[in-house]
């Protein structure tokens, strides 16, 4: 039987166990799921090495050390520098990034999207700016330091940290990509910007999952069409799944068996 598992700290509250688990049982794949929890990223490579894993996930905080961490990355990780999944061939680690197309097909739903805020400049930003700017959406970054905005800077896209912010134009779209509200009763950002981008935008999203975060229930009150992560998470999923099975399995054959896991 085949190991996969997740790597992250938090760890205990992810889906990802349950959704591969059931795919596994559904599509008779001889393999099992389980998780992580890993505090210093650093050391993702010797611990997926030691404990002989065919595939894991890397969620918050560590999917620039798994970028590190691999031998190979396919052209879309390399780019963005950040990787949330690996697979394990022929001895060598290697990196893929699920999280970006993921949300890509998360908020297609939403109409007349064109400028977007992300909340916080981690590697789940990394590659969703990427991939959202290559999609033709306008893409921003709102960080609390202006350290992590550096790369961002590098590559084009307009930054603030919360001390520069200035609405010029009324974002369509704000997304929380923080782990603010994961596990306490925090917001990503100081409640006057809140305000000022929330009022003028569309829809808001927030990349955590399974819970009402201040954030959501904040853009709620203000009447905004919302989604939490459980879109991206799902999407994401199918495409790690496509990679763990090396492609055995369509996208609509793991979907009809992950999409289980959001029901239970």
């Amino acid at each position: 039987m085949q190991l996969f598992s997740i790597f992250g700290n938090p760890v205990s509250h992810s889906k990802s166990p349950l959704m591969h688990n059931l795919s596994f049982q559904g599509l008779g794949y001889n393999g099992v799921y389980t998780r992580y929890k890993l505090e210093n990223g650093s050391e993702l490579r010797n611990k997926f090495l030691d404990l002989n894993i065919k595939g894991a996930n890397i969620t918050v905080p560590h999917k620039e050390y798994a970028f590190k961490a691999c031998d190979e990355l396919d052209i879309f990780a390399q780019k963005v520098g950040a990787v949330n999944t690996i697979v394990k061939k022929e001895g060598k680690l290697y990196g893929y990034n699920t999280d970006a197309p993921g949300f890509l097909k998360a908020i297609s739903e939403f109409e007349n999207i064109k400028r977007v805020l992300f909340l916080g400049a981690g590697g789940t930003a990394q590659s969703t700016s990427v991939i959202l700017r290559d999609a033709g959406y306008e893409v921003s970054i709102l960080n609390r330091s202006a350290g992590r905005l550096e790369r961002y800077n590098k590559k084009g896209f307009k930054t603030f940290t919360f001390e520069t912010f200035k609405l010029d134009e009324a974002f369509d779209l704000v997304v929380n990509m923080t782990s603010a509200g994961l596990e306490d009763d925090s917001l990503p950002c100081p409640i006057e910007i809140l305000e000022e981008v929330v009022s003028k935008a569309k829809a808001c999203v927030d990349v955590i999952y399974g819970k009402e975060t201040p954030f959501l229930k904040f853009t709620k009150e203000q009447n905004k069409p919302t989604k939490d992560g459980s879109d991206m998470l799902l999407y994401q999923g199918i495409i790690a799944f496509e990679y763990f099975c090396d492609h055995q399995f369509t996208f609509d054959e793991i979907k009809e068996q992950m999409k289980k896991a959001f029901i239970l």
